[in-house]
């Protein structure tokens, strides 16, 4: 197979200072976002959504195999259904499934089975983990590093949307196969995520809450 390789153009040239205002700039900016669990019902245009979502797309990627599906739901009906299937599977998690440490470390964020927020918020995303593809053939293509390129590429539209304004809730119910289900996914595909994305409610309130600091999360050698 002939490699084909065309020059890079570096997008940007900056002076050290540059750098490092540019970087705190974004730091502090970044450091606003927020989960979010009320949403309002004020529209998000469907262009926002696709140029975030092309955002994502420019993640790094295992052999540039690119191993993501995301799926815009916003039918009311389809919205009821994922509802419905996820409190289900939330009402087993905080019955037993969870466990009791698991549900000590929850208990201060004040999260339970009811996530209303799954209808409320004008859209959902759900973001599949494609293990393999199919070609015309009907043979099997094997992705390599699909969960690390898929978890790189929610990050990016994270910070799309965050870029943008809305607000964000990383849903995992566990198991999360009704999604692939609901939304007709092929057999390949294992759903990764369901980010909830919207604006906030009105007088919405979030959980009192530190990050760790440098030292805590880096080391230098």
């Amino acid at each position: 197979m002939t490699k084909k390789f065309i020059p890079f153009s570096k997008p940007i040239d900056l002076t050290h200072a540059e750098m490092v205002r540019r970087s705190e700039a974004f730091y502090d900016f970044m450091k606003t976002r927020r989960t979010i669990r009320e949403f309002s019902d004020e529209d998000v245009s469907q262009d926002v959504i696709n140029n975030c979502l092309e955002t994502a797309g420019t993640a790094p990627s295992g052999a540039n195999q690119q191993p993501w599906h995301f799926v815009i739901i916003r039918d009311a009906s389809i919205k009821a259904q994922i509802r419905e299937a996820a409190e289900e599977e939330e009402r087993n998690f905080y019955a037993g499934r969870a466990g009791d440490t698991w549900l000590e470390v929850l208990e201060p964020l004040g999260t339970d089975a009811h996530k209303p927020f799954l209808e409320k918020a004008p859209v959902l995303i759900a973001i599949f983990e494609q293990k393999y593809t199919t070609n015309d053939q009907g043979d099997k293509i094997k992705h390599y590093y699909a969960k690390e390129s898929v978890g790189i590429a929610t990050g990016m539209l994270i910070s799309a949307l965050h870029n943008v304004g809305l607000v964000t809730l990383t849903h995992t119910p566990s198991p999360m196969n009704f999604l692939a289900k609901i939304l007709n996914r092929p057999a390949g595909e294992k759903p990764f995520l369901l980010l909830v994305v919207g604006h906030p409610a009105d007088g919405v309130q979030v959980p009192d809450i530190d990050k760790k600091s440098l030292r805590d999360i880096s080391s230098l050698f």
